[in-house]
């Protein structure tokens, strides 16, 4: 894909801020288990918290490939910053913005592109993560709205999060069309945050256990209708995926650049390593196929800029940038043999992070599944 102009000057503006101000920071980020506030509000004035949002709405307006592109940017300096970062613009603004009436919008709108909020979205439960009609969470009606109970797992942002969408059954006969969302201020009674989960990788990124007890909602906090619930869950599928499949290209980019620069410097029988054949021809295999991954990726991001339904080819896209993204980064710790294994070297770091990215916002086997119902 040939970019525009202006998506090269996005790229590159992210790119050097992350360069400058992320990645230098990046183990002591994952050290602290968080990010500093003030982080948030600097990505935030570079529009990165409302990147797809219309400008009327206080956010960047610009086009998805954009939106891929600096998420590529972002991760590339730290994989965790950019699963926050996917999760808010795909999920939570993504949803008020296709889905929330003109006064959630007014609530909620201004403090998440402005990085006062973040969002989480808690769909997934102990027995109901790629299946989302065996949800058990349950909205009860009461008078003047809903008293929410139950209990959700593996949610990013969960501790940090300012306003999770959440969903509910609130019709236990109807199936998945009985299903509900919710917004839910996270300083509302009964959200409790029972466990931060402790993980392979993306430590600063929170991931929790949350429960709901005798939570209570108005009428006005459900997003959409009742029973709006799984569509809304569907709807937010591709751009989702289009964003988690630009993590992955953007740390399998820096542990490639790692590689490379290691194999240049690094000497053995009396020349770089990379003029080794065994090595070169690794480095050079691994190169064809991130770049071959990454144009799938655009081309995702491409397809839903035309307003078109892009499910299948952003389930292709994560599909193969995930699987494509844990070979290069291995590849890449080969190559610096066993200073690829020690921390300071920082591929060790990525090889953590990058291995999720086959499981959150729908498996691999999830993907092929989706992608073999549309051939």
């Amino acid at each position: 894909m040939i970019l525009s102009p202006e998506q090269t000057a996005i790229r590159d503006t992210i790119r050097d801020f992350a360069r400058e101000r992320i990645a230098p920071a990046s183990v002591s980020f994952e050290a602290a288990g968080s990010y500093p506030p003030e982080l948030f509000g600097e990505l935030a004035g570079l529009g990165l918290f409302g990147m797809t949002a219309p400008e009327a709405k206080g956010g960047a307006a610009v086009d998805y490939v954009s939106y891929a592109l600096a998420l590529i940017e972002i991760a590339a300096a730290d994989g965790a910053l950019s699963t926050i970062l996917s999760i808010h613009n795909s999920l939570i603004v993504s949803a008020l913005l296709n889905y929330g009436n003109p006064e959630q919008q007014d609530r909620f709108l201004p403090d998440l592109v402005a990085g006062r909020y973040t969002g989480a979205f808690a769909l997934t439960e102990t027995d109901a993560g790629s299946d989302a009609a065996a949800l058990r969470t349950r909205a009860a009606r009461i008078d003047g709205g809903w008293r929410l109970d139950g209990a959700k797992q593996f949610i990013s942002n969960g501790r940090i999060a300012r306003l999770a969408i959440v969903f509910a059954v609130t019709d236990a006969d109807a199936g998945k069309r009985g299903i509900s969302a919710f917004l839910v201020p996270t300083d509302t009674p009964g959200y409790h945050v029972d466990k931060v989960e402790h993980k392979l990788g993306q430590a600063a990124s929170d991931t929790c256990a949350i429960r709901f007890e005798d939570l209570r909602l108005g009428d006005g906090q459900m997003l959409g209708a009742p029973g709006d619930g799984y569509a809304i869950a569907l709807a937010n599928l591709e751009t989702g995926r289009i964003g988690i499949a630009a993590q992955c290209i953007g740390m399998a980019d820096a542990a490639l650049e790692i590689a490379v620069r290691y194999a240049k410097e690094r000497k053995s029988f009396g020349k770089p390593i990379i003029e080794h054949q065994a090595v070169g021809h690794r480095l050079a295999d691994l190169a064809a196929r991130l770049e071959a991954a990454r144009q799938l990726v655009l081309h995702a991001a491409a397809v839903k800029d035309t307003g078109g339904a892009c499910l299948s080819q952003a389930s292709m896209a994560k599909l193969v940038a995930s699987e494509t993204a844990e070979a290069v980064v291995s590849g890449s710790l080969q190559t610096l043999g066993g200073y690829g294994y020690l921390e300071e070297y920082g591929v060790a770091k990525i090889y953590r992070d990058v291995r999720v990215c086959q499981i959150y916002e729908g498996t691999s086997d999830i993907q092929r599944m989706v992608i073999a119902r549309a051939l």
